[in-house]
């Protein structure tokens, strides 16, 4: 089944197991930007989900995951992972949408301040980021640490 270019994408939320394999070939076709690490593997998404389910949104057209965005809250601060577009979606607006959404589900939530990492690879994403309101933090560095 090949994807229509004038298919409007529907915005929903992730469903596991199901939509799993699709979704993680868009991350790993998506290009720079997005590194898949051990915490997006099945069991690690399964403790994302059981936290906050409704904050992991997928853009589905013709029964094709095209689109993905992953949102976290900790009851203070929010997080965006991985945002990913199928290169026929790209520039159409579904980047945005899938913001607009986790944005908004994350503000329903009581979310006030919110953060993302835009990748060294991936400096086409920071416009992007900018256009919505997004801030560089450049007095911060990002560290990183496996636990297990």
């Amino acid at each position: 089944m090949s994807v229509g270019p004038h298919t409007v994408p529907i915005i929903r939320q992730f469903r596991f197991p199901e939509d799993y394999p699709a979704v993680r070939a868009l991350w790993e076709g998506a290009g720079p930007g997005i590194n898949l690490r051990r915490s997006d593997e099945p069991q690690e998404l399964e403790k994302k989900l059981a936290r906050d389910p409704d904050l992991f949104l997928v853009a589905e057209a013709e029964g094709l995951i095209v689109g993905s965005v992953v949102g976290g809250f900790d009851g203070r601060r929010g997080m965006i992972y991985h945002l990913a577009v199928a290169p026929g979606y790209r520039r159409r607006g579904l980047g945005q949408a899938l913001m607009d959404e986790v944005e908004q589900r994350l503000r329903q939530k009581g979310c006030i301040r919110c953060y993302l990492m835009v990748t060294k690879d991936n400096p086409d994403a920071v416009p992007f980021y900018e256009k919505r309101g997004w801030q560089r933090m450049d007095f911060v560095e990002t560290f990183g640490k496996d636990l297990s």
